[in-house]
């Protein structure tokens, strides 16, 4: 399996079956290589890949990420296994620690140690297999899970991170790993609007302590976290402008190492006429 340069992550959980497969048809028909979708409350991991991959023809669809306390990792092999299996290999699993309110809170599980619970993790889906064989990727943020994720799957895939993280991410992987990186972007040229759209979708984030840590580590501040975050902040998390400016810095992502960019299309609550409209404009970065 390959990794084509540039697909989309979308938060998938808002759209009904209907709409999720004339969104799928939507990025297919754009010409991007991949679709990756995360799981929090919403849709169950597993069975939302399915219907992601049955309503496709080429879309490599992946997870980004399936939580590792919502199965043992016996079933997520499995489901790896199977999907690909069934529908002409065309499923990334992506796996995340998640964060302790979505698995103590919601869950009722233990949060263990990061590092440790996703080393065992993967130690046992790659029982059967070489290390990094299997098209498997992980939620790496900091350096010591980065590594991880060179030595024990095919690499990593960051999420709110700037080109910097990026490049110090490629430097730890090397050039034979998935760097797949997910980028905010929204088309709206007014500063105002376009930060009050990223301070909007940001907000749920900046309450979690795993991000918190990762926006410090990368060269922002307490204060730039604060009040919804600064403008230099979010500046940097969403992409906003004209088509040109927004492809700029998509394309900052691959010069510092990316092997692949997922982009978010960031908009008003339900206007999926504007999110189309970003997918086309931008599929030619």
């Amino acid at each position: 399996m390959k990794l084509g340069r540039l697909g989309v992550w979308y938060s998938t959980d808002k759209l009904d079956g209907a709409q999720l497969r004339d969104f799928v048809r939507t990025v297919e028909n754009n010409g991007y290589s991949n679709l990756w979708y995360p799981e929090s409350r919403g849709y169950e991991s597993m069975s939302l890949a399915a219907v992601l991959l049955s309503s496709s023809e080429k879309l490599v669809i992946g997870s980004s990420i399936a939580n590792i306390y919502a199965r043992d990792s016996f079933t997520a092999q499995r489901a790896l296994i199977s999907l690909n299996a069934l529908y002409g290999n065309r499923f990334v699993l992506g796996l995340g620690v998640s964060h302790i309110p979505m698995v103590e809170g919601l869950r009722g599980h233990r949060y263990d140690k990061p590092l440790s619970a996703m080393s065992a993790y993967l130690d046992s889906i790659n029982k059967s297999a070489t290390a990094g064989e299997l098209p498997v990727v992980v939620a790496a943020l900091g350096p010591k899970m980065l590594a991880l994720s060179g030595e024990k799957s095919r690499g990593a895939v960051p999420y709110n991170v700037t080109p910097k993280h990026t490049a110090e991410a490629a430097a730890i992987l090397g050039p034979s790993k998935w760097l797949a990186v997910e980028q905010k972007v929204t088309l709206e040229t007014d500063p105002a609007k376009a930060r009050a759209l990223g301070r909007k979708e940001l907000s749920r984030y900046m309450v979690l302590p795993n991000y918190r840590t990762s926006w410090l580590r990368q060269g922002f501040t307490e204060a730039d976290l604060a009040d919804g975050g600064s403008d230099r902040f979010i500046d940097a998390m969403v992409l906003w402008g004209d088509a040109d400016t927004v492809r700029r810095g998509l394309r900052e992502h691959f010069a510092a190492g990316a092997t692949h960019v997922c982009l978010q299309p960031v908009h008003p609550d339900g206007d999926f006429v504007a999110r189309d409209r970003m997918l086309t404009a931008l599929a030619d970065t």
